[in-house]
């Protein structure tokens, strides 16, 4: 497992019944987690001194009630991970703008791009408010920025200036992936590196309902063409519970041999450390694959 350990700013203090109860810089929310299969369980003092509450509705979607705490939640707040900043903001989709298990992974980014020795082109494909935008513009990398929401897109571009990074090359498109994709093969763009945190259902180019188990491999093998002839790592994000990291991970590696390229793969769960039990909460998988390092 890869678990991001290294936070300050976040902590998941316990998770019981459904919930994650987290603390996000000075405030504790408590929302719903679909791993959290486990009752009865709730040890720590801080489920009774919380700050808002995420009720999902029958409807679908929801929203933050308040909490125990009797504090108003502000609208939105800053946190930091190592020297990056970004925007917390509650949605009515309990999200917060911000997925702090992937900071192993932003740590792995960083680490390759700035030992490469070189520029380095990276595509952030489904790339939401960019947090790894940030980490891989902070290691000194351009970054293609590509994400269907314009909403996500405008954050994404304020957690830049947050991070103090506004001058770096970065290029933010609010556009369909698939299609963009698309259009980069055909004007023969290339990049050197590419993470992709694709959905687990959506709508493809012409419309059509889009299922992650049933399009991922496509899509990989499509987007392994915009790689350089020198491609430093390809990062493969996972929310879906039937998809395993081994299989994608399998994907990704049969896609990179075609082209006739050799590297190390990676294919693990993600996780968050709960300070009360000592275990991690899965949240999660990823699969990457990285070049030889150099000799």
């Amino acid at each position: 497992m890869l678990i991001s350990d290294k936070w300050s700013d976040y902590e998941l203090i316990d998770c019981s019944d459904g919930e994650r109860l987290e603390r996000w810089g000075d405030y504790i929310l408590i929302r719903p987690d679909p791993q959290v299969v486990w009752n009865d369980m709730r040890g720590s003092k801080y489920w009774n001194k919380t700050d808002a509450v995420y009720h999902r509705s029958q409807k679908g979607g929801g929203g933050w009630g308040g909490g125990r705490s009797g504090r108003k939640l502000p609208d939105e707040w800053e946190i930091s991970y190592g020297g990056l900043k970004f925007i917390c903001r509650p949605t009515g989709f309990k999200h917060t703008g911000i997925f702090p298990e992937q900071a192993v992974n932003w740590d792995w980014a960083d680490k390759l791009i700035r030992s490469a020795g070189r520029e380095i082109r990276v595509l952030n494909l489904f790339a939401y408010t960019g947090a790894a935008t940030c980490a891989c513009a902070a290691a000194g990398a351009s970054v293609c920025h590509v994400d269907a929401s314009k909403g996500m897109v405008g954050q994404a571009k304020a957690n830049i200036a947050l991070c103090g990074l506004s001058d770096r090359p970065v290029r933010y498109i609010v556009d369909d992936c698939f299609k963009f994709v698309e259009r980069e093969l055909r004007r023969g763009s290339r990049y050197d590196a590419v993470i992709m945190d694709p959905p687990s259902y959506g709508r493809g180019p012409g419309g059509e309902l889009w299922k992650l188990e049933e399009n991922i491999c496509d899509f990989i093998l499509r987007t392994v063409g915009l790689l350089s002839d020198t491609p430093l790592f390809f990062l493969i994000n996972s929310y879906t519970t039937g998809l395993s990291p081994y299989a994608t991970g399998y994907i990704l590696n049969q896609a990179m041999k075609a082209r006739g390229f050799s590297g190390a793969l990676e294919c693990e769960e993600l996780g968050l450390p709960v300070t009360e039990s000592g275990l991690c909460l899965p949240c999660g998988a990823s699969a990457r694959w990285s070049a030889p390092p150099k000799p």
